[in-house]
């Protein structure tokens, strides 16, 4: 049986479609200003991937902020229940997941089956999650990607950016960039300001040893590094974090396949 999740998160869209339990392609776009459109081109990139279409998928399930303007899916799941699904598809031993979003950030506590017994939401602010990244990314004239590398490798130190909003780092940064500091140790103190932030909700659902951590601010090495040695721990992440909550829809799509069949 054929299933797909579709995930239409602040900054990125995807679809992931699975075969009998087995990832067979995805999809990943940004989301543009209508996530019907954004919804379309990332489940379109999926089925060209895997060579189907549309018609061949039995159920499909959406998620994230834009998910309930999805016309193609026949449920929608929140992105919470999601994304703890899918990180128990990837690291079956994983009990706290840790969503690194655009918008906002989530601390996840599941069970063995990947069901949610508690959480902690980061929404007030842009502070922790990609909008953060990205304003210190344009302030500094840097592309999003050298954020990671570059933050490992201060000059002279970390230097103070705000972690409490995302306004107020931009302000520290610009500040700073005018005292001539080096980049790198701006960029050590904006990652580390981030890690900080993200620490203080993690403690609100008590972290395991076995963590995961999905979506797009996975990707920034800087973040995750930093996050590993305050818990002392290494993260698992998937090869591909950002497709974990579409993934987590498609294996509710395939349960809710699977219960509709068996009710005929």
């Amino acid at each position: 049986m054929i299933v797909a999740g579709v995930d239409i998160g602040s900054l990125s869209s995807k679809a992931l479609i699975m075969e009998d339990g087995k990832i067979l392609g995805w999809g990943l776009t940004l989301t543009g200003p209508s996530s019907q459109d954004s919804a379309a081109t990332a489940m379109d990139l999926a089925l060209k991937e895997c060579g189907l279409s549309l018609k061949d998928i039995a159920y499909i399930v959406s998620t994230g902020y834009g998910r309930v303007n999805v016309p193609f899916s026949q449920a929608t799941i929140t992105e919470i229940s999601c994304h703890a699904k899918g990180s128990n598809w990837f690291f079956p031993e994983v009990r706290t997941i840790l969503d690194m979003g655009g918008q906002d950030c989530k601390a996840i506590r599941c069970d063995e089956q990947g069901r949610v017994t508690d959480f902690a939401l980061n929404d007030k602010c842009a502070a922790g999650t990609g909008r953060y990244l990205e304003r210190v990314a344009r302030t500094l004239g840097l592309e999003l990607e050298q954020i990671g590398p570059l933050s490992l490798q201060p000059v002279e130190g970390a230097l103070p950016v705000s972690s409490f909003c995302a306004v107020f780092a931009e302000r520290d940064v610009n500040n700073l960039m005018r005292s001539g500091k080096h980049i790198n140790d701006i960029l050590a103190g904006a990652t580390d300001a981030i890690a900080s932030r993200i620490l203080t909700l993690l403690s609100q659902v008590h972290v395991t040893e076995a963590l995961c951590i999905s979506g797009g601010v996975a990707k920034n090495i800087g973040v995750v590094k930093r996050l590993e040695k305050k818990l002392n721990l290494k993260a698992r992440i998937a090869f591909e974090p950002q497709i974990v909550g579409a993934l987590g829809a498609a294996l509710f799509a395939r349960d809710k396949a699977v219960n509709s069949i068996a009710r005929i």
